[in-house]
């Protein structure tokens, strides 16, 4: 993927999404960073007092990573699911996944999440082939395909679009899974669109 993608992991800052959604999270939540890298996400949330976990296939990118919490070097996309307990996938109560896509993990991601737990997203989507790499659309989200994808968790926000600096074709989405009362009335969850 080239210079762009050292462009965007070489910026320590986590993405603006990331920060802006931050607030959905609570102290001492148990996070996954999938294909976390260098840990720049896990640095974040591990300063706003969560258990952090990263997975990675870099050795190099996990050595940096293992600072910021508990770390794991694995091919998920060619070997199974490496964080399992009693046969199901582990829970976590925030999957995050940023400029990443393998679209046969997005089971996987959704059944890692706790009930009521929250999935942060951003990745890149078509039409980045006109500005550079990723330009493969094995790589790119198709128009909308976030929203399809997490059709059963409750979407607190999703954007579609392009970004400046460094330029680039995004989408990203904030959803949390349903808690399951077996309740029929119960009182919707307020999720802060903002803390101003």
């Amino acid at each position: 993927m080239g210079m762009f993608l050292i462009a965007l992991h070489a910026n320590p800052e986590p993405s603006e999404w990331v920060q802006r959604w931050s607030h959905l999270v609570q102290p001492r939540a148990r996070l996954l960073d999938v294909a976390c890298g260098s840990g720049r996400h896990m640095a974040w949330f591990a300063a706003l007092g969560c258990h952090v976990t990263g997975v990675d296939r870099s050795a190099e990118a996990i050595k940096e990573a293992s600072q910021y919490g508990a770390v794991l070097q694995a091919d998920i996309e060619n070997d199974p699911w490496p964080l399992v307990t009693a046969g199901q996938p582990q829970p976590f109560d925030v999957v995050l996944v940023t400029n990443y896509l393998w679209r046969p993990l997005f089971p996987t991601l959704l059944r890692s999440l706790a009930p009521g737990g929250l999935l942060l997203y951003e990745t890149f989507a078509s039409g980045n082939e006109t500005v550079g790499k990723p330009s493969r659309p094995d790589f790119l989200l198709q128009p909308g395909e976030l929203l399809q994808r997490c059709q059963s968790l409750q979407i607190v926000a999703f954007e579609e679009g392009f970004l400046p600096r460094p330029e680039r074709f995004t989408q990203r989405i904030a959803a949390f899974k349903p808690t399951d009362t077996g309740s029929t009335m119960q009182q919707p969850t307020r999720h802060l669109l903002s803390l101003k």
